[in-house]
This record gives structure tokens, C-alpha cells and sequence, in this order.
């Protein structure tokens, strides 16, 4: 007697997603981007970061622990994002630390190429992760667009004092299309996005919450180095933080903001010296946590084979 179909054929709800195709040249592109990675990180150490690390270094507590939450930030809340998305474990937290380190150091999204390769190898969702990946990235422009022109909104008055004339007459043009950028993906969020609407919210939530807390923290840090400096100038120098990371394809964005703050305040000044010093300590940073993850990339890869 034939077999009834139920005998043979799983319930779908006990049916397990197909474990996706480890392509070789997805675990070579990977390689070669942490190679490239190391290449950059060395490079921009050298030549930027050594002989600004040879001043005095500040001894606050204060300092450190607000320098460490500033760099942990971002990556945090990815994780805490993707968890809720594809319940990545706390592993994943290494591979959102490779995503941060190859956009500030290498290329802007070379971080999310990195990420998606990880992501479909560890097979966390069924189907390609592309999509998720590419709405997390527009709500956290988003989120910091926002933020952006809050904070430009109110550092604008004092810019105009430090350089009178230095701001150009379309700015004022130029952040009001930025406004229109963030309607129009308001608007066509049905034909952008690939994730329900909840979760888009919870995504922008989140990234709002980390770029208000880490302009904070840069507060924090800039005033337990400097605290006779007045609080306006830190929201003058926090608003030019947030415009020099909203420019597309730049690497190293600490280094170009304290050359921009540097401009802004003068070289000379103990301000000047202490942005110099900040971005010298995060690119040392970024050199550590790019060492280790190519170990750790070196040493996964001598155990697979």
C-alpha cells in the first residue's frame, strides 16, 4: 500500500532553511579585503598616527571610559540590531567590528561588503541578507542626516564667528536638499525598503539613540581633556563631526575632521592638538582591532583547512 503524502513529506514549519553554498571566492574576497585593510591601517598609522601619539596622553578616567563607549558605539548598536533581525549570536560582534574598521579605514561600504560576506556564510537568513543590510545602512544615514542638521541648525551662528565668510552661500540650499533627500525616502519607503515597517522603526530608533549618544560621549571626552573650553565650542566642533561623517567614500573621517577642526579653531591651539590626538588615538585603535581580526581570520582559515 502507497505511503500517504503526510508520511513522507516534513510539515513545512519543521522544514530547516537550505545552508547556503560557501562559495570559494567568497572566503578569498573576505581575505583580500582584511589584507587590505592591514595594508591601509599600517600605512595611515605611519604616516599620521605615530608622531601625534608622542604627546602627552590624557590621564582622566573619565577620558577613557567615554573614548572606549564612542568606539564600541556603533558596532553595539549593529549588533543589537541584527540580533533582532536574524538572532546573531555574540560572535557576530568581530564581524560588525571588521565592518567598522574597513569603512573608516579603507573605502565607505567596503565594511558592508564585508558584513553581507559574513553574513551568507554564517547562513543567518535563509535568503540573501542584502536586503537587510542595505535598509540598516539607509536608516543610519537617515539618523544621522537627522541629527546632522539638528546639530548644524545650532553651530551655525558660531561658525560664522570663527570664519566669517567661510561658509558658502548655498549651504543653506545644499541642507535643505538634504531635507528633501530624507522626505523622498519617506516617501518611497514602500519601493526602497525591503524590511515591514516595525522593524525600519526600531532600525531608526536604535541609530538615533547611538548618534545622540555618541555626540554626547564626544562631549564628554573633548571636556574631560579640556575643561575650561566653552560648551558652544564643542557643539560648533560637534556639528562639523557630524557633517564630516556624512560625506560618502571617505576614508579615515577622524583625520579629515581634525584637520577640518584644526581649520576652524587654528593648529596652534590646545583644541587643534587635542582633535589631532583623538583622531590619531582612534586610527591607533582601528590598527589594534584590524590586527586581530586578521589573526583571527588566519587562524579560522589554518583550522578549516
Amino acid at each position: 500500500m502507497a505511503s500517504s503524502p503526510s508520511a513522507i513529506t516534513p510539515s513545512i514549519g519543521t522544514l530547516a532553511p537550505p545552508e547556503p553554498a560557501r562559495l570559494p571566492w567568497q572566503r578569498l574576497l573576505a581575505i583580500l579585503l582584511s589584507l587590505a585593510l592591514l595594508v591601509s591601517l599600517g600605512m595611515v598609522l605611519r604616516e599620521e598616527g605615530v608622531a601625534r601619539l608622542r604627546g602627552a596622553l590624557p590621564t582622566s578616567p573619565v577620558f577613557w571610559l567615554a573614548f572606549g563607549a564612542y568606539y564600541l558605539a556603533l558596532p553595539t548598536s549593529e549588533w543589537i540590531i541584527y540580533r533582532r533581525l536574524w538572532q546573531i549570536p555574540g560572535s557576530a560582534f568581530a564581524a560588525l567590528l571588521r565592518k567598522l574598521v574597513s569603512n573608516e579605514m579603507l573605502l565607505g561600504y567596503s565594511g558592508e561588503l564585508s558584513f553581507y560576506l559574513y553574513a551568507r556564510r554564517k547562513g543567518f537568513v535563509a535568503a540573501s541578507p542584502f536586503g537587510a543590510i542595505k535598509d540598516v545602512s539607509i536608516m543610519s544615514a537617515m539618523a544621522g542626516n537627522i541629527a546632522t542638521l539638528t546639530m548644524v541648525a545650532m553651530a551655525w551662528p558660531i561658525w560664522r564667528h570663527w570664519r566669517p565668510g567661510a561658509l558658502p552661500s548655498g549651504s543653506a540650499e545644499s541642507f535643505l536638499l538634504l531635507i528633501a533627500a530624507c522626505a523622498v525616502l519617506l516617501v518611497l519607503r514602500r519601493r526602497i525598503f525591503s524590511l515591514a515597517s516595525t522593524q525600519l522603526r526600531f532600525i531608526g530608533a536604535v541609530h538615533l539613540t547611538r548618534v545622540s549618544l555618541t555626540t554626547l560621549l564626544l562631549g564628554i571626552l573633548w571636556t574631560a581633556a579640556l575643561p575650561s573650553v566653552p560648551v558652544t565650542t564643542w557643539v560648533a566642533l560637534a556639528a562639523l563631526h557630524l557633517v564630516v561623517t556624512r560625506l560618502p567614500l571617505v576614508p579615515n573621517k577622524d583625520i579629515v575632521f581634525a584637520g577640518a577642526a584644526m581649520w576652524m579653531v587654528g593648529a596652534e591651539t590646545s583644541i587643534g592638538t587635542l582633535m589631532a590626538l583623538i583622531a590619531s588615538l582612534l586610527v591607533a585603535t582601528h590598527l589594534v582591532v584590524g590586527l586581530s581580526i586578521l589573526l583571527g581570520d588566519l587562524i579560522g582559515a589554518s583550522d578549516a583547512s
